[in-house]
């Protein structure tokens, strides 16, 4: 097991980290930006050290700044959270070069499934179904008219690297991918110093159920069942929940099998998730890999009892899993709220500034993992995650029962938050009937959800 771990990241994930390694009963020094210099996480930090300034190219997208930081810190490895560098395979190549380990796949592993339109085609050689879309990367406006033509409007422009919906666009016709394009590979480069595009076809009405996985370096792996990730707003997830209503107990776990072998015989090492569209007709298709933990993790949590941070270090310390699939036991069911610093009434525009009152809810089944306090002043420079409410319950109405007391009883003052979203879409038949799909907001808009869960 490491000695020191340098987390080299913030927020709510800085924080999860920080309490894995206490668990483990690891060192760990929290790397931080001017702005987080009053945040949680580094005031529970055994050790932390500044790595730059708010601007995220000069601090936590600095790989020689954390790399510095590790090494004045006497750490022995790196934790990337989620977001940043956390996919970076020259990043990781750096890491092992300095003789630190990176707490993720490998360099090796990061760029064999670098690429989503490779991996796609890799995963589809050992017998995953994928949706059709583009050969390769888009080379030129002319190259995608031609792709789209063949592959069928709509269409969905989708970024190489990356992720979070930043660089995604559905388009309809020939004339709004012209002007599309130009638009993704500008976020692209900008959110991920990468502008290579390609297309997939879009399916009109589905769900996004993802399948969470873990691979040790030894080539043990195990599937610890799958999330539905189906309600989004602009292709960025929202409600996480497990299991899944779109899928049939047998489709679920043949899926969950199929992803789990497929990500063994494909090489894969370290926690992952592998992501799929599910059509109206309940056929799978697969989209891509997350390489890294995800903010939807405590879902699996609830479920399994596995801690899933904790899982990922020890895998990346050289440790075996330590258990098979039949020891994975998915019990009850659980829901998260993604907590953003975003005004739902306002077409979800993003704030900033300072809380001035935070109350946590709790009671059985309920975890709040936040970085908020009473007094934090909220930054501009960053995601607008402030954290995630999971509710767990022993099935899917107690746990939207227990859902909507814990969104009652949650109190973030000072900041516009999205909490009215959630509360509306505990009252939303669709939802609560388990019917929801990845459009279910955006075709009418939050103004307009909102009002109409207002109404009753």
């Amino acid at each position: 097991m490491f000695r020191k771990i340098l987390i080299a990241n913030r927020g709510e994930i800085a924080l999860r980290i920080l309490r894995a390694c206490r668990v483990l009963g690891v060192e760990s020094v929290v790397a931080y930006s001017e702005a987080d210099r009053e945040s949680l996480p580094v005031q529970l930090a055994d050790e932390a050290i500044c790595i730059g300034p708010a601007d995220a190219k000069r601090s936590y997208l600095s790989a020689s700044a954390v790399i510095s930081a590790a090494l004045v810190t006497g750490c022995d490895a790196i934790h990337p959270g989620y977001g940043f560098l956390s996919e970076d395979e020259s990043f990781a190549d750096v890491v092992a070069a300095h003789d630190l380990t990176f707490i993720g796949p490998s360099a090796a592993v990061l760029e064999k499934f670098g690429s989503k339109a490779g991996t796609r085609e890799l995963f589809a050689a050992h017998g995953l179904p994928t949706i059709p879309g583009s050969h390769g990367m888009l080379r030129d406006e002319l190259h995608a008219l031609g792709e789209a033509e063949r592959i069928g409007y709509p269409v969905l422009i989708k970024p190489s690297a990356g992720g979070g919906g930043k660089g995604m666009r559905m388009v309809r016709t020939a004339r709004e991918l012209e002007s599309a394009l130009r638009v993704c590979r500008s976020e692209a480069k900008a959110a991920f110093g990468d502008d290579s595009l390609y297309l997939e076809k879009w399916l009109d009405e589905n769900r996004h159920v993802e399948i969470q996985v873990a691979v040790d370096r030894y080539g043990h792996g195990v599937h610890l069942g799958e999330r539905d990730c189906s309600v989004q707003r602009r292709h960025q997830k929202i409600i996480e929940e497990a299991p899944t209503p779109a899928l049939s107990d047998a489709a679920r776990l043949e899926l969950a099998e199929l992803a789990s072998r497929a990500s063994v015989a494909a090489g894969y090492e370290n926690v992952g998730t592998l992501e799929f569209l599910v059509d109206a007709a309940g056929a799978f298709y697969f989209i891509e890999i997350n390489c890294r933990i995800q903010v939807e993790h405590p879902v699996t949590e609830m479920l399994t009892g596995i801690d899933m941070v904790a899982l990922q270090i020890r895998i990346a310390a050289g440790e075996p899993l330590g258990f098979s699939q039949p020891d994975v036991q998915l019990r009850g069911h659980a829901i998260e709220f993604r907590v953003n610093a975003e005004d739902a009434a306002h077409d979800f525009r993003p704030g900033a500034g300072l809380v001035e009152r935070y109350h946590a809810p709790g009671g059985p089944g309920v975890r709040m993992d936040s970085h908020l306090f009473s007094g934090y002043d909220v930054p501009p420079f960053y995601d607008s995650l402030l954290g995630k409410l999971i509710v767990w319950g022993p099935d899917r109405t107690t746990a939207i029962a227990r859902s909507r007391v814990a969104l009652d009883e949650l109190v973030v003052e000072g900041v516009a938050t999205n909490v009215a979203i959630h509360q509306a879409m505990l009252l939303n038949e669709t939802f609560l009937e388990g019917r929801m799909t990845t459009n279910l907001l955006d075709r009418v808009g939050s103004a307009a959800f909102l009002a109409a869960a207002a109404r009753g």
